[in-house]
């Protein structure tokens, strides 16, 4: 599942064609189950999260919305060329994500597409 932050139609002279700032899952949170501990709850609740630029050709928008409050200064298309600000913007996703997995809401984003 993957979310779209920022988008570009037009495109820049960098990038010539229609492109989005894009948030998603590389690896899911396991399975909880109620009879494990607590420290092998948060284990099991970590995710990874990735941030790349996409071509809007390959991005499929659907009905579906997820709202994250993500920090523009931080989560921009400067700050993943450089790899220190990328580690950071990841970092934060990272936290935001996993709030979001534990409040429970949102629970479709959270799992594996099956195709």
């Amino acid at each position: 599942a993957v979310v779209s932050t920022q988008s570009q139609e037009e495109g820049t002279g960098e990038r010539p064609y229609g492109h989005a700032l894009v948030i998603g899952i590389s690896r899911y949170p396991k399975k909880v189950t109620k009879s494990m501990g607590k420290t092998k709850q948060n284990k099991r609740s970590k995710i990874k999260p990735f941030v790349k630029v996409y071509n809007c050709n390959h991005l499929q928008p659907t009905r579906y919305q997820l709202d994250l409050p993500l920090d523009k200064e931080v989560l921009n298309k400067n700050s993943i060329k450089d790899p220190a600000l990328k580690r950071k913007a990841l970092s934060q996703v990272k936290s935001i994500l996993e709030e979001k997995y534990k409040t429970a809401k949102s629970r479709w984003f959270f799992q594996k597409l099956r195709i």
